[in-house]
């Protein structure tokens, strides 16, 4: 299988064009991470530069500065490279690290409530 610019690898080996770019890396725990790549291994292990956390709750996020991150590739779900000319045109408003860490805390706060009320309600029927 061939893609315009070249073969499409499956394997660990396809991250070879992605060293040195700046990347989006979705965890199976819902974590998105941003971040160059600097390197990665053949279970595609990935280590990230000057990584942020990026927290979206509603219109908005928030960016927690992580540093040097080692993510293990068995917990990447969605890898895919940032566009440095179109990241700024987000329509998302920025905030604080600490208003967005208190929106996320009412976000599942919210969740949960809601989740408790569908079990009460499928105990009636």
């Amino acid at each position: 299988m061939e893609i315009a610019n070249g073969p499409l690898f499956t394997t660990s080996t396809g991250l070879i064009d992605s060293i040195d770019k700046k990347l989006m890396v979705v965890l199976r725990d819902g974590r998105k991470l941003i971040g160059i790549l600097r390197s990665f291994d053949q279970f595609a292990n990935l280590v990230l530069q000057d990584t942020i956390e990026r927290i979206y709750v509603r219109g908005c996020y928030g960016d927690i500065p992580r540093g040097v991150f080692l993510i293990r590739g068995e917990n990447v779900v969605l890898l895919g490279e940032i566009d440095v000319d179109k990241e700024d045109q987000i329509n998302l408003r920025q905030v604080s690290v600490e208003e967005i860490l208190v929106a996320q805390r009412e976000e599942l706060e919210l969740k949960e409530k809601v989740e408790k009320i569908k079990k009460n309600i499928k105990k009636l029927f």
